[in-house]
């Protein structure tokens, strides 16, 4: 068991990894045998991760990712996250519905992350607010995304 808290500076490398949409960043980051959950979504492994993103989000939005808050301890991170989806055009049936380009979703919540031999191995998503706007400005709470 390693008993070093996990580098601030290593996670903010995935986090702009991530915001680049560089798909190896989760082969260098997750464990082979990675679980996701995020409310009634789960899926397993870097394939699991990369079909998500790769074929569900990216195609769709840019997705930007911001951590106001960062806490580890040895095999354990906590952080809280702030993201936001920007419809790149319009579309019928998105993963979050029907959008139009330029409409935003707004995700604000904490992750937890299990970690092991330096590998993202659980990663549990919490939301606080999940905010879809509209073209006009108008908000509304979506509760839970998935």
């Amino acid at each position: 068991m390693n008993n070093a808290n996990y580098p601030i500076e290593k996670f903010n490398e995935y986090i702009r990894r991530f915001n680049a949409e560089d798909l190896t960043a989760f082969e260098d980051y997750l464990h082979t045998q990675m679980h996701m959950k995020n409310g009634m979504l789960e899926f397993d492994g870097v394939e699991g991760m990369k079909h998500h993103y790769r074929d569900l989000i990216w195609p769709d939005f840019v997705e930007k990712l911001t951590v106001p808050r960062f806490v580890s301890a040895p095999n354990r991170i906590a952080i809280q996250m702030n993201t936001l989806f920007t419809a790149k055009h319009d579309k019928i049936g998105a993963l979050f519905g029907d959008v139009k380009k330029g409409e935003t979703f707004e995700f604000n919540g904490v992750i937890m992350y299990e970690v092991e031999d330096g590998l993202f191995k659980d990663i549990l998503v919490a939301y606080n607010s999940f905010v879809y706007t509209d073209l006009a400005g108008n908000k509304r709470d979506l509760g839970i995304p998935h």
